[in-house]
């Protein structure tokens, strides 16, 4: 089935943004601190300490998020967790709204990227459905919406 190669990608794509979240946060705490600048009559090392905390958090979070999802490939059970859904939904949601960010900031091609990665969170949320679902749609009072063969 294609969801254990969908969830081991993602899970992987993910790392590998974790790894260049940390690097550019800390690029940027570098330069900041390196140039002296100030934000706002805000100190520079705390300017580069916020950004070094940032790049930080963000990738023990993409990493938390790779790490669920590879630990899902590697098990290949139908359902995830619903704290792990909710992670990966708040994932979703992050990677949306700094795509639409990026559009402006970076360019279209780290739109594509950001949405690239939205899609394979989607797809694997999709794939690795809620637990126990019996195939088919259940309607209210639990009808399923799929007729059965006599």
């Amino acid at each position: 089935m294609a969801r254990r190669p969908t969830a081991a990608v993602t899970g992987l794509v993910l790392f590998l943004e974790a790894f260049g979240f940390v690097f550019v946060h800390y690029v940027l705490g570098r330069v900041v601190e390196g140039q002296s600048m100030s934000l706002a009559g805000l100190d520079p090392g705390a300017t580069a300490a916020g950004a070094w905390a940032l790049g930080g958090v963000a990738g023990l979070f993409l990493v938390v998020c790779g790490a669920f999802l590879l630990v899902a490939a590697v098990r290949d059970r139908a359902g995830l967790a619903r704290p792990v859904r909710i992670l990966l939904v708040v994932c979703a949601v992050v990677h949306g709204v700094l795509g639409a960010a990026a559009v402006g900031l970076v360019g279209w091609w780290a739109f594509v990227w950001m949405m690239l990665v939205v899609g394979l969170i989607v797809l694997s949320l999709l794939l690795y459905g809620a637990r126990g679902g019996a195939p088919g749609v259940r309607g209210p009072g639990g009808v399923s919406a799929v007729p059965r063969g006599r």
